[in-house]
């Protein structure tokens, strides 16, 4: 025991071992952990999009009208249902509102006009009539509905349509708009221009907001022999400058900057667009006191329910996350189109059903269609046109590519510019963002594709749990990117309308391109805009002005927007909470381009001109 006592207890030197072991410890704990909420999450995905993927495959595989027509409320299948002209009551109903504020007639009157009028012997009306139809309108400026939902409010949203003659695509616009929020405070303003009465009826039978209709006056349809339409002494487009000045045809001495001359098919748009904003803006009573956003839409187009909604929250987070944004835009044109997912139990391949062409509901890349069809004519697409084409794309779940690489390849395309004019939407590029209600990606796109309009889309559904927010971001407004579905006010408008000059002697009949012009060479304040990263606006037409598919008719674009927003909705990801502002990815800045030309005539120029003189 005495020994046992004397001896000397030594501490072991401290090496760390222990301490390295419970760090260990805590980092595999943690791990564990981690992977565990990963893989509860990944669970929680699948079994989400279980149901929703067999939806998806069977609402693709069925685009047929009776499928279409079950995905709209009862209430609203009258805007589907095509009449014989004018046997719709309502339709009868506004027509003769219109005719009696014109002529004066008494409500009894009215209502025994509305008992026995007899439209079995419906002719349609020559080029005097129309004539005197549209000074009509245009001089009694009469709301429809107004006494149902009130007068305008100042800060109320106008909705000014864009009308030609696509009136199934208006169909299923006016659909969809009459499903939006607060849709019933909005004034719906469509401007025309091709009087056609079945169009007026549809027009005439909306009863879920007020409706105010304006026609433009200088169409091909009133002028067809004559300017602005085709007079039979214009000089013929490829005719060259001294053979036209021998000929001493009409403009001869002012070709475009191609040695083109005017074609009216072309400049229409153009003038119809700033003679429907200098309208709405400047010669309407209605809106004479108006300081709200006026929001551009056109036939061809779709709105998600929510678009009222997300623009209300756009404006008013303007001032904290983009005081120099002056445009807001609802619609944007991406190459690949993705509601983010991962589906391990389904073979990807099965998602090659659901593409759809990013031409049709995103818009197309006009000019490009266009090149294809026009090698010997060299004419750009304007503003008004679209195209789609479906093709057997080999895109699949989790298909990504490098937006840079994307664009490389679009920018190697090229356009002789001596036989062809210049193509402004060669290169579309965007930030992939999985966490977007609705993110994207750029598809692979060889120039075959680029002519043939084959870029497409891929759905894909995201969980509610990431949806409490949506992102925006800001940049220069572009008009090959955010020309669809954006909103300005009277402020903006009133510096655009001051550069009117640029905008109407600018050689190039697109307007949105004219826009971009204004903003590079006139604005003190630049056109900013902020741009909602997943769009509420898409583009669901498939022949234009320039490209001509074999079924103009098809609804099989309308079904798949009808579907996706459907699973949009029931997966909560409409409505978001709050907005987010992300960094856009570098954006080149935007350089001073040659116009498209197909504007030399001087004629146009003044027609222009004349619009934005004042009128009150």
């Amino acid at each position: 025991m005495s020994k046992m006592r004397g001896r000397v207890l030594i501490p072991l030197p401290n090496t760390g071992a222990m301490g390295r072991k419970r760090n260990n410890f805590y980092m595999r704990s943690v791990f564990i952990l981690a992977l565990c909420i990963f893989g509860l999450l990944q669970y929680h995905n699948f079994n989400y999009l279980d149901s929703r993927d067999a939806l998806l495959s069977d609402a693709l595989a069925n685009d047929s009208a009776d499928a279409i027509l079950s995905m709209v409320p009862a209430p609203l299948h009258k805007y589907l249902t095509p009449h014989t002209r004018n046997h719709s009551a309502p339709a009868a109903a506004a027509v003769l509102q219109l005719n009696n504020s014109i002529s004066g007639l008494s409500n009894s009157g009215f209502a025994a006009a509305a008992t026995t009028i007899n439209f079995e012997a419906y002719r349609p009306p020559n080029i005097s009539e129309i004539k005197r139809q549209i000074v009509r309108y245009n001089e009694l400026q009469l709301v429809l509905n107004e006494d149902t939902f009130g007068p305008l409010q100042n800060d109320s949203v106008i909705i000014v349509v864009q009308v030609h003659t696509r009136i199934n695509y208006l169909r299923h616009l006016i659909v969809s708009l009459a499903q939006a929020r607060d849709i019933s405070k909005s004034l719906l303003v469509f401007s025309h221009d091709f009087y056609d009465d079945d169009i007026n009826d549809l027009v005439q039978q909306i009863d879920f907001c007020k409706v105010l209709q304006i026609f433009y006056p200088y169409s091909m349809q009133t002028h067809p022999h004559e300017y602005p339409g085709v007079d039979p002494n214009d000089c013929p487009r490829n005719i060259k400058k001294e053979q036209a000045i021998i000929s001493n045809c009409n403009n001869a001495l002012y070709p475009d900057l191609y040695g083109h001359y005017r074609e009216a098919k072309f400049t229409q748009t153009k003038h119809h667009w700033w003679w429907k904003s200098n309208r709405v803006f400047n010669e309407l009573e209605v809106t004479r006191f108006h300081t709200g956003l006026v929001l551009f839409l056109e036939e061809d187009h779709y709105v998600a329910e929510d678009f009222l909604y997300l623009l209300g929250m756009m404006q008013q987070r303007t001032r904290d996350l983009c005081p120099q944004c002056n445009i807001l835009s609802l619609g944007t044109y991406l190459k690949t189109f993705n509601y983010y997912t991962y589906h391990s139990k389904t073979n990807k391949k099965s998602y090659a059903s659901s593409l759809i062409s990013s031409n049709s509901l995103l818009g197309s890349n006009r000019n490009n269609n266009y090149n294809n069809n026009n090698n010997n004519n060299g004419r750009s697409l304007p503003a008004s046109s679209s195209s789609t084409s479906f093709k057997n794309a080999k895109v699949y779940v989790g298909d990504t590519v490098n937006a840079d690489k994307n664009n490389n390849n679009n920018n190697k395309i090229k356009n002789n510019m001596n036989n062809k004019r210049t193509s402004h939407m060669n290169t579309v590029t965007a930030a992939s963002n999985t966490n977007n209600v609705i993110s994207n990606n750029n598809n692979n796109n060889n120039n075959d594709n680029n002519k043939n309009g084959a870029q497409t889309w891929n759905y894909h559904v995201l969980p509610s749990l990431y949806s409490v927010y949506q992102k925006v971001e800001s940049m220069p407004w572009i008009s090959s990117k955010h020309n669809m579905g954006f909103a300005f006010n009277r402020t903006t408008w009133t510096s655009i309308r001051r550069c009117a000059r640029h905008f109407c002697t600018y050689d190039d009949y697109n307007w949105d391109w004219s826009l971009q012009h204004v903003s590079q060479q006139c604005l003190q304040r630049k056109l900013h805009a902020m741009i909602v990263k997943g769009p509420r606006v898409f583009h669901i037409g498939e022949c234009g002005v320039h490209h001509k598919n074999k079924n103009c008719e098809s609804n099989q674009v309308i079904s798949k927007v009808q579907h996706v927003l459907r699973i949009a909705r029931n997966s909560h990801q409409l409505f978001p909470r709050s907005l987010m502002m992300t960094v856009p990815s570098l954006i080149k800045k935007s350089k001073l381009r040659k116009g498209n030309g197909g504007w030399g005539d001087l004629r146009d120029h003044e027609l222009c001109l004349n619009m934005s003189l004042p009128t009150r």
